[in-house]
């Protein structure tokens, strides 16, 4: 019936099918909806697969499929909103399943990160483990370690691990660097050496970049055209970097931002030493980074005493500040820019307050209380945060409403949080790496392994 519709009645006129379709693509689903009742050409057009899989793209939903993947788009979107509206349901009332991921006995975790769902973890051992936590029929890989097993004593501690869509990279205690591919094996497919303990890694969110920061120096090592390794660029830092994060979406040479005590740099091949922001005596506490602007706290003290504690935002290209944000007592423990809807910023302080700062204004949107110890992360999106304190409890709440949905509690601080639709992720990682028991003499190995 469609193809014999080639003059559509438009009022008092007649236009062609391709015309009144381009009218129609303005509508919304309820509009289309009523436009359906008209009549049986009007209706025809209404329900026209190019109108609803535009307003499935519109929504968000079925972003990586064409319009030849589904028979009936209108029917893909009403599943794809029910299934959201259940999602929704099962956060607020904690409905899902809970996994965890253990390790066997006297192996302390020191690190964890994760990327869409995979799970990367470093242990005291100086083992480093994968887990996939989108399909659970898996046996958790261990990635080979730099140091061979012919090597001796024991293996040195991981001190840092970081994972994106394609690789996987591990920090040593003796400043040795393991970079593995996901897609190759558990071989190392790169390997570096820093000559002192590392104190900050950074892995861009895409692609092949790595950053370190050790004693004095950042490194950043990336590959070539051919897959060959190479470092982009060294810098000289005045002090010890506390914080490093890569630029994401950057063309070109990677960019990297490097806080370093009360020092923020914007590192860059052209521009090796530009200072960012730099008071004398106010140490910056926290740093998140985004495609265009940096997140970072600072503590004021000493002769400043009348100025409180605050957020900075700076834009990356101008190096100009844009907001300060926040009046708080305590410092700033955690910040999350990247994660966070547009226009929005989450953080988590040492007064135990979760807070949100809508970047076009200076002041909180809400300010949230329920940890006993502080916060130590933190991520939110249109209408839910998740936190984690140091006492160990994970709390989900309501942005809007203000309030608390559920928490749930561990023995250790939350040291790693990350969430998206469907599955929240939260890791307790120990200060204490030598775990003992009751007695002195008592070595328990079973507390700190999960």
């Amino acid at each position: 019936f469609q193809n014999e519709i080639n003059e559509v009645p438009f009022f008092d006129v007649q236009l062609p099918y391709e015309l009144a379709l381009k009218i129609f693509q303005y509508l919304g689903k309820a509009e289309l909806g009523r436009c359906a009742q008209v009549s049986r050409t009007w209706k025809v057009l209404a329900e026209d697969e190019v109108l609803w899989y535009r307003l499935c793209q519109q929504e968000g939903y079925l972003l990586d499929t064409s319009i030849s993947d589904q028979s009936c788009w209108k029917l893909a979107l009403r599943n794809c909103r029910a299934r959201e509206r259940t999602l929704k349901t099962n956060w607020k009332n904690r409905i899902g399943a809970v996994s965890q991921l253990p390790y066997e006995l006297g192996k302390v975790l020191s690190d964890v990160h994760s990327w869409d769902g995979v799970v990367i973890a470093g242990y005291t051992s100086g083992e480093v483990r994968l887990w996939d936590t989108r399909t659970w029929d898996y046996t958790a890989p261990i990635l080979e370690p730099v140091h061979g097993p012919g090597d001796a004593g024991p293996q040195p501690h991981v001190s840092f691990v970081r994972i994106n869509s394609s690789l996987a990279v591990a920090a040593y205690e003796d400043g040795t660097i393991s970079v593995w591919s996901l897609m190759f094996g558990r071989e190392p497919i790169h390997r570096y050496q820093h000559n002192q303990r590392i104190q900050a890694l950074a892995l861009g969110s895409e692609g092949a970049t790595v950053a370190t920061a050790s004693g004095f120096e950042v490194k950043v090592e990336s590959p070539d055209d051919r897959g060959f390794w190479q470092t982009t660029g060294t810098f000289e830092i005045q002090k010890l970097v506390n914080f490093l994060n890569l630029v994401p979406d950057v063309t070109g040479s990677p960019v990297a931002v490097a806080a370093a005590e009360d020092i923020v740099y914007l590192l860059k091949a052209e521009d090796p030493g530009k200072i960012l922001h730099s008071v004398y005596g106010q140490p910056v506490t926290c740093l998140d980074v985004s495609a265009q602007e940096a997140a970072f706290g600072v503590k004021t003290f000493g002769w400043l005493l009348n100025e409180p504690n605050q957020i900075l935002l700076y834009n990356l290209e101008t190096s100009q500040c844009l907001k300060k944000m926040g009046n708080s007592i305590g410092d700033f423990t955690c910040v999350n820019l990247q994660n966070s809807p547009p226009n929005m910023l989450v953080t988590g302080n040492k007064d135990r307050r979760v807070r949100v700062f809508d970047l076009r204004k200076s002041e909180s949107l809400c300010s949230l209380y329920a940890h006993q110890l502080g916060v130590s992360a933190v991520q939110m999106d249109d209408w839910k945060i998740v936190s984690g304190g140091e006492e160990g409890l994970v709390c989900v709440w309501d942005q809007r409403m203000g309030t608390k949905l559920w928490e749930m509690h561990a023995r250790h601080p939350v040291r790693h949080l990350w969430f998206n639709s469907h599955s929240l992720i939260t890791a307790n990682i120990p200060d204490e790496k030598t775990p003992r028991g009751a007695s002195i003499m008592d070595d328990d190995l079973t507390v700190h392994r999960k």
